[in-house]
């Protein structure tokens, strides 16, 4: 998974030709470090289909301030460089995730 920041965001996200999830997680987070390997193993199955990327929320807040996400774990789904869907919460499951994923590959 490519690390993503304010820097490469547009690149990687908003002009990608594949739909992308952005995994936006946090180093305190332990619901994020949890789920961050499973992530991992979602993002290798499906890089054919869909863009997986994540954001350390922890050196990123203009970022996340500008897309609103206010909790962590937080997905947000992209298409065509706009956000389609995001899922969010501390008791977000790996099956919830790759729902997520399906829904835009």
């Amino acid at each position: 998974m490519i690390e993503v920041n304010k820097d490469n965001f547009e690149q990687e996200v908003i002009n990608s030709n594949k739909p992308v999830i952005v995994d936006f997680w946090g180093p305190s987070c332990q619901p994020c470090l949890e789920l961050l390997p499973q992530v991992e193993k979602l993002s290798e199955a499906y890089k054919d289909k869909v863009k997986l990327v994540k954001v350390n929320s922890a050196g990123n807040r203009r970022l996340c301030i500008k897309l609103r996400v206010m909790g962590l774990p937080s997905f947000l789904a992209f298409k065509n460089g706009k956000e389609v869907k995001r899922i969010s919460g501390q008791d977000l499951t790996i099956k919830e995730i790759e729902e997520l994923i399906k829904s835009i590959a």
